[in-house]
C-alpha cells in the first residue's frame, strides 16, 4: 500500500499535479491478533525510513470497530484499496463497491469473486505496486472513467453479501434443518450437492435468480475436473555391468 501511494506521488509530481490525495490506512487489531501493534510499527517505520516526505500525507490510525465509523470513512474516499497478499472474502471490499467506490484489490481469495475486473475496479496480483499506482493515475485524472465505474459499483453489488442475502441463507437453512433433521445413518440432513444456499433458498420461495440479476459469480466454487497425471513407469532394473578382464583393470607396462 505506502510502495504504492510513494509510486502514486511519484507520478504525480512528473505530471505536474499539486493537489494530490492523501492516503489513509485504518484498520482495527482482533482481540486475538497479537501482530497488530507489531505491524502498526512496521508500517509507521517504513514511511519515516523510506518516505519521510509523505508523512504529512500518509494517516495511520487504529480505529474502533464502528459500522458508522467505517462507513464514514469508506463513503468519503476516493477510491477504495484492498492489497492483502493473503485473504478470505473480506467483506469490506463489498462494502467499499455498495458506496459507490472503485476499488483496487489483489486477486487473492474471496476478492475475485467481489470485483469486476476495469467494470467496477481493478483486480491486481498481490504486490504489483506499480499496476496499482497506475490504476490510481487513472481514477484521479479521468473523472468520466471514475464515475461510470463508481456507479458500476454502487448498482452491481449481489444481495447475497448484505444484510438481507445472509438473513435469507441462514433462516433457511434453521428452516430446513428443523425439517429434515441432521443426518444420521444415511437419512435425513440436507443434500445441498455443493449448490449456494441462497440458490436453494431463493428457488423454494418461486423467486430464482433472474437473467441479469446481481449475484456473486457461481463458477469460482464449482467441481471442476482436475487433470490426474498417470504414474510413471517403474524404471526397468538395469543389468548388472559386465565384469571387465584381468588385463584391462591392470596398469600399463
Amino acid at each position: 500500500m505506502i510502495d504504492s501511494y510513494a509510486e502514486f506521488r511519484r507520478r504525480c509530481e512528473k505530471a505536474g499535479i499539486t493537489d494530490v490525495p492523501q492516503l489513509v490506512v485504518c484498520g482495527n487489531g482482533s482481540i486475538d491478533d497479537p501482530d497488530a501493534s507489531l505491524i502498526y510499527d512496521q508500517t509507521m517505520g517504513q514511511l519515516e525510513t523510506y518516505y519521510p516526505d509523505l508523512l504529512k500525507d500518509v494517516s495511520v490510525m487504529r480505529l474502533e470497530p464502528n459500522d458508522q465509523l467505517i462507513n464514514t470513512m469508506l463513503a468519503n474516499a476516493h477510491v477504495v484499496l484492498q492489497l492483502s497478499t493473503r485473504e478470505g472474502f473480506e467483506v469490506k471490499v463489498s462494502e467499499a463497491l455498495h458506496a459507490g467506490r472503485p476499488v483496487i484489490v489483489t486477486a487473492t481469495g474471496g476478492i475475485p469473486l467481489q470485483v469486476k475486473d476495469k467494470v467496477n475496479g481493478y483486480l491486481v496480483a498481490p504486490g504489483d505496486w506499480k499496476a496499482v499506482a497506475g490504476h490510481l493515475m487513472d481514477l484521479f485524472t479521468d473523472e468520466a472513467l471514475w464515475k461510470k465505474m463508481s456507479h458500476a459499483a454502487a448498482t452491481g453489488v449481489s444481495d447475497e453479501v448484505g444484510t438481507v442475502g445472509n438473513a435469507l441463507g441462514w433462516f433457511y437453512l434453521a428452516a430446513k434443518w428443523n425439517e429434515v433433521g441432521v443426518e444420521k445413518h444415511g437419512r435425513g440432513g440436507l443434500k445441498g450437492n455443493e449448490r449456494w444456499v441462497n440458490d436453494m433458498a431463493r428457488e423454494e420461495a418461486g423467486y430464482p435468480y433472474s437473467e441479469g440479476e446481481n449475484r456473486l459469480p457461481r463458477h469460482f466454487t464449482q467441481n471442476k475436473d482436475v487433470a490426474v497425471h498417470p504414474p510413471k513407469p517403474a524404471a526397468a532394473p538395469s543389468a548388472a555391468p559386465a565384469a571387465a578382464p584381468a588385463a584391462a583393470a591392470a596398469p600399463a607396462a
